[in-house]
């Protein structure tokens, strides 16, 4: 580190209340304009007593207005946060409280926040509201008596479209109807029933289903809204167990299913690209029973890389990593700088694991899920420790300049970091929850070395790290508190990295990278998925600005095939093989599965391509199908025309489900998460530290954790066994929520950047 930077400066802002909690938002792309919610509230007898202040910035956080006069000092409901509209449409949405709480007024901007106009309305949001992403004056919104409301000018007249809609209050499951209306309500169509729970993940639509005996649920898949329905080649799971859509494209899906019994792991399978027919990708994967945590990171900044965590039969907590979309997976590579720690049995052989969603659940030290971003190429930060397992021990933070091939240590201790200016500027702040801070570090090099800014004199208790979504900006703001004799008072402080990087960056500054590759010259060498991505990327010594128009432009090259390209269901690759095996528990047993309405019988040599390669020519596996033209056994699929939402009082009266898609099913993505049952308990250990760490390396280490947790603060639309989480309708994902603490991460996982800003003393 060198000692302190002298060209770059900071520009302070004191905020004069007393709120408790700060909800920020950027509006807009490149328009330096930020919103900052303040929100106090207090509990007093029987009713709450609660004071919002909105502040606006047009220059990333250097200096607020005051204009909670644009609110008419109204109490606006900090747990919605500000609903920021998709693109750049300018429109904000801020929903308030009147008359006690027992009533709503939603303010609406469609000016970047410049002027608000208020709107009663006739009923009271259980939600945020959430716009359509192509037509932004298009509202949907539940209400808290379990409505669907829709309204089509942008809140100014609203209208019930549906009563009874499931939300999260407890439902007779396996009795409910699954329906889909393109119209705004007119028509309303029932395209499935018995449903248990249902999800959205790229263009496919699943509904988990009872069989006809009750006790089990299994996955049907549609690829045309509802219209037909295919079973989905998968196990069935009971009562306890679960189905989750851990990531999902136009191409592909992987899918965990739950371990019978309260394990805390289930298996990981990959879709064809129908979504039916599902390969074994990875045992033993994390996901527990009682908070519904799971590690599995999409890594985007490198194509087809995942990392999550398996549950080793020691009942140790390891990482693993797939470059090839779930094909294989292995450890992670050990950090040349680093050496192993307590939980390696071998001082000179062990691995990195990477502290994720389940760590925060446990309540380890570690303030920041790991980061990555699609225009920061290979880039990755994360908290890790270097051993057999994941340790208790106080993590640091690696950083990966490869997409997950290779790993340095770049920070000693748990910091808060950001990606600027498309992964050209790393900055992070110390994390110090009970001590004041005053200095933020930054890299120029992909975090090899580091810079130390004073930021302030007096220091700071510091809250969170902001900057703007999508790593394109050279702002950053660090928020906090400072203290005195009688108050405390909110400090943020905006700091211009283009001071530091004032050179704008040329061709001679980037060099060409490979992906996949460790050399470039070998012509085998970073065949991924079929085909070889060659980008520019910014030499590690050139210190220039990228600017906020650089784009990402890799050059592919389609490889030959070969076997590496192919999966079929029933059979997993070997260790260290590309041979195809048939899974031992469906040896012998003919594959048959329901398509388009017919049982075929799969005669496979178990290869077919995986979803998404673009190999051509090589070596291309021979694959058969015979269509046995039987109809498939299924009581999924009973449809009916509801005309005008009337009618629906001439069917059974059962909990509704409803699905709308104003854009067809590419409105987003829906994850299915796992029911938290009372009383059930995660029963594993940790990590294998806790029995066996050595005296001279109990320095520094945490306080072990309760292993049993309760639900933390998601944002849950379903409470069931398969809960579904919206976000078909979600709003840009500009919008920074300041929740309570154990709500940040479980956000951020989800794509929302979130990070926490909360005086405890008057929360």
């Amino acid at each position: 580190e060198s000692n302190q930077c002298c060209c770059v400066h900071g520009s302070l802002y004191t905020f004069n209340d007393l709120s408790g909690s700060v909800s920020l938002a950027w509006v807009g792309d490149g328009t330096g304009v930020i919103l900052a919610l303040t929100t106090f509230q207090v509990p007093f007898f029987m009713i709450r007593l609660g004071q919002s202040k909105l502040y606006r910035s047009e220059n990333y956080g250097k200096s607020f207005q005051d204009v909670t006069n644009l609110i008419n000092n109204t109490f606006i409901r900090s747990e919605f946060g500000i609903a920021i509209g998709p693109e750049n449409s300018g429109k904000v949405i801020l929903t308030g409280e009147v008359s006690g709480g027992h009533e709503s007024r939603i303010f609406v901007s469609d000016d970047f926040g410049k002027s608000f106009t208020h709107r009663d309305l006739p009923f009271i949001p259980l939600m945020q509201i959430v716009y359509n992403p192509e037509s932004s004056n298009v509202l949907v919104v539940l209400s808290s008596s379990n409505e669907l409301w829709l309204s089509e000018d942008f809140g100014s007249n609203w209208k019930k479209i549906h009563d009874m809609v499931l939300n999260f209050f407890a439902g007779d499951r396996g009795m409910l109807k699954l329906r889909r209306t393109t119209d705004y309500g007119k028509t309303i169509k029932t395209v499935a029933s018995k449903i248990y729970s249902f999800g959205l993940g790229g263009r496919f639509l699943f509904a988990s289903v009872m069989t006809g005996k009750g006790t089990l649920r299994m996955i049907h898949v549609s690829v045309d809204q509802g219209e037909t329905w295919n079973m989905a080649q998968l196990p069935p799971v009971g009562h306890e167990q679960f189905y989750s859509i851990l990531a999902a494209n136009d191409e592909m899906v992987f899918m965990h299913v739950d371990e019978p019994g309260d394990t805390g792991f289930g298996t990981i399978y990959v879709s064809d690209d129908r979504g039916t027919v599902y390969s074994k990708s990875l045992e033993r994967h994390l996901y527990t029973t009682t908070g519904g945590d799971t590690d599995f990171t999409n890594v985007t900044s490198l194509r087809g890389v995942f990392i999550t965590s398996v549950l080793a039969e020691d009942s140790s907590v390891q990482t693993v990593v797939s470059f090839d979309q779930g094909g294989e997976w292995v450890p992670l590579r050990k950090p040349d700088n680093s050496k192993c720690d307590a939980t390696a049995k071998d001082p000179d052989k062990c691995s990195l694991h990477i502290h994720a969603a389940y760590s925060t659940a446990m309540r380890l030290n570690v303030p920041m899920l790991p980061l990555t971003e699609p225009n920061a190429v290979g880039l990755i930060l994360a908290h890790g420790s270097v051993g057999d397992a994941i340790s208790v021990m106080r993590p640091d933070v690696y950083v990966s300049d490869d997409g997950g091939y290779t790993w340095i240590k770049a920070l000693d201790g748990p910091h808060h970091y950001a990606f600027l200016d498309s992964g050209g500027l790393l900055v992070a702040v110390e994390h110090s929850p009970t001590q004041p801070v005053n200095q933020i570090k930054f890299s120029t090099d992909e975090g090899q070395c580091w810079g130390v800014y004073n930021f302030t004199k007096d220091p700071i208790y510091f809250t969170g790290l902001a900057s703007e979504p999508g790593a394109r900006s050279m702002n950053v703001s660090i928020w906090g508190y400072r203290e005195s004799l009688l108050s405390q008072y909110w400090i943020s402080i905006t700091i211009d990295f283009r001071d530091l990087l004032t050179r704008d960056c040329q061709d001679g500054d980037y060099v060409p990278w490979l992906a996949h590759s460790d050399d470039i010259s070998d012509p085998k060498d970073g065949c991924m998925l079929g085909y070889k991505e060659k980008f520019l990327r910014l030499k590690k010594d050139s210190v220039c600005y990228n600017g906020r128009d650089y784009q990402v432009d890799p050059e592919p090259t389609p490889c030959p095939c070969t076997l590496d390209d192919f999966l079929d269901f029933g059979y997993y690759r070997q260790e260290n093989s590309s041979e195809c095996v048939e899974q031992p528990d469906l040896k012998g047993k003919v594959l048959e599965f329901c398509l388009h309405g017919k049982e075929e019988q799969l005669q496979t040599s178990g290869y077919r391509k995986i979803p998404g390669d673009k190999c051509e020519g090589g070596n291309m596996p021979e694959r058969k199908e015979i269509d046995l033209s039987k109809r498939c056994v299924s009581d999924l699929v009973g449809p009916e025309l509801l005309v005008n939402g009337h009618s629906s009082k001439s069917v059974p009266i059962v909990i509704t489900v409803i699905v709308i898609m104003l854009l067809s099913v590419a409105a987003g993505v829906v994850f299915v998460k796992k029911y938290v049952c009372g009383g059930r308990f995660l029963v594993h250990r940790y990590s294998v530290l806790q029995q066996h760490v050595e005296d001279n390396a109990t320095e520094g280490m945490d306080e072990p954790l309760e292993t049993n947790h309760t639900h933390n603060g998601k944002i849950e639309f379903h409470d069931d066994s398969d809960e579904v989480q919206w976000t078909s309708f979600a709003p840009s994902c500009r919008n920074i929520i300041i929740p309570d603490p154990q709500k940040r991460n479980n956000l951020a996982s989800q794509g929302v950047q979130v990070f926490t800003i909360r005086n405890d003393n008057y929360c």
